[in-house]
């Protein structure tokens, strides 16, 4: 029998090479404040990654009518197996603590435009072996346990995300809700999901491997994972502790899935999916910015990019027809930046500003003007005074000179 050619080593050679170079991963964390963000990741990775704000200091900033939304992002490098990922969290707070919230969201559209745009010129510099990418995998979105439906915010800032990200929701603190109420409140999720046209992430349906199917067919009909975080453990029986929550009527375990879908979601983004989050993330998200960048710069250039501005306009129909304002904003030149609430909330203040000062500077001339009113009015009074004396020693000196003749 002939001595193979060899062919068939190159997947070893391709394993060695990424076990050495390592991966990026970036998740994205989007949602109203108190849903268990930070004690979500901290329990994906069994770590601390992300501190927990102090309690008494955490509504101190809340002094303001509106609110800015931060970007918070934080870096780690975790290895396990002698392999290697450069972990990014990118934590939204802020998101929807306002009164009114509109726009709230264009903080987050804006910094996952701005990676998208950043990864493309470095991609168009002479030496690019030092790229850094900050584009994001995976945006998980937590939805509040109402029980009831998504809120109109959560549907307009959902739609935005899922033609930049891989938009994955996730009902957050899933122990607040009866079984029944549970899968009531997914059945609800999912037929607005339907309806607004938002495009959630799928896994890939192997249809070669079975059992890889299997799993893929479960988690999307588990989607939106309803979970549940803990960072300690809790004792189930004696010497046996699990990461979970204790209740007087028993213990909620992270871990099972019977009680939520922990596993599921750990499997999605890091066991099973996590290669196919960082693919598309690559090859349909930043191939779609970067087709409508390039298209609508040749299409301002001159006339002479109508089929890359045609390419343009069907990528934009991919991005989906509730998102006009997210489609338009990467046209220009950032126009984004001028609907930015942090940007209006300085202008708002300058105006303020200025107008106080404007204020302050009439009520001076006003008090001047009054003050020379009444100074003319004295002098005038003064001078008729003078003039009635005058008068009377003028009557004087007359009668005196009668009288001497």
């Amino acid at each position: 029998m002939p001595e193979p050619v060899g062919i068939a080593n190159l997947p070893d050679q391709r394993y060695k090479i990424v076990s050495k170079e390592g991966a990026t991963f970036t998740i994205m964390v989007a949602g109203e404040s108190g849903l268990g963000k930070t004690t979500y990741i901290n329990t994906l990775f069994q770590t601390s990654l992300k501190s927990h704000p102090d309690p008494n200091q955490r509504h101190n900033k809340f002094t303001s009518p509106h609110q800015t939304v931060e970007i918070d992002i934080v870096r780690a490098i975790l290895e396990e197996k002698n392999f290697k990922i450069r972990l990014n969290i990118i934590d939204t707070p802020g998101f929807g603590n306002n009164v009114n919230n509109h726009d709230s969201w264009v903080p987050i559209i804006d910094f996952i435009d701005d990676q998208h745009e950043s990864y493309m010129k470095q991609e168009q510099q002479p030496s690019r072996l030092a790229k850094k990418d900050l584009r994001v995998h995976a945006c998980l979105y937590f939805i509040r346990p109402t029980g009831h439906s998504l809120k109109p915010l959560d549907i307009e800032i959902m739609k935005r995300l899922s033609t930049r990200v891989n938009l994955i929701p996730v009902i957050a603190k899933a122990d607040t809700l009866s079984p029944n109420e549970l899968d009531i409140f997914k059945t609800r999720i999912r037929e607005i999901v339907e309806a607004q046209d938002i495009n959630i992430y799928t896994p890939p349906l192997e249809l070669d491997d079975p059992a890889s199917a299997e799993h893929a067919k479960q988690l999307i009909e588990s989607m939106p994972f309803a979970i549940i975080g803990s960072e300690e453990e809790v004792e189930t029986a004696p010497g046996q502790y699990v990461r979970g929550r204790k209740y007087p009527w028993g213990v909620v375990e992270v871990e099972n899935d019977q009680h939520c879908d922990f596993k599921k979601l750990r499997s999605l983004l890091l066991r099973t999916n996590m290669l196919d989050l960082i693919l598309s993330t690559n090859e349909l998200h930043f191939e779609t910015f970067r087709s409508l960048k390039l298209g609508a710069e040749e299409t301002e250039n001159g006339p002479h990019a109508n089929g890359d501005a045609e390419n343009g306009g069907s990528s934009d129909d991919l991005t989906g027809a509730g998102d006009a304002k997210g489609t338009t904003s990467s046209r220009g030149k950032k126009p984004r930046r001028l609907h930015n609430p942090k940007f209006k909330e300085e202008e708002d203040a300058l105006k303020k500003f200025f107008t106080e000062q404007v204020k302050a500077e009439e009520q001076r001339f006003r008090q001047w003007e009054t003050n020379i009113i009444n100074e003319r009015n004295r002098l005038n009074q003064d001078l008729e005074e003078m003039q009635s004396k005058l008068k009377a020693l003028e009557d004087q000196v007359k009668k005196l000179q009668i009288a001497k003749r």
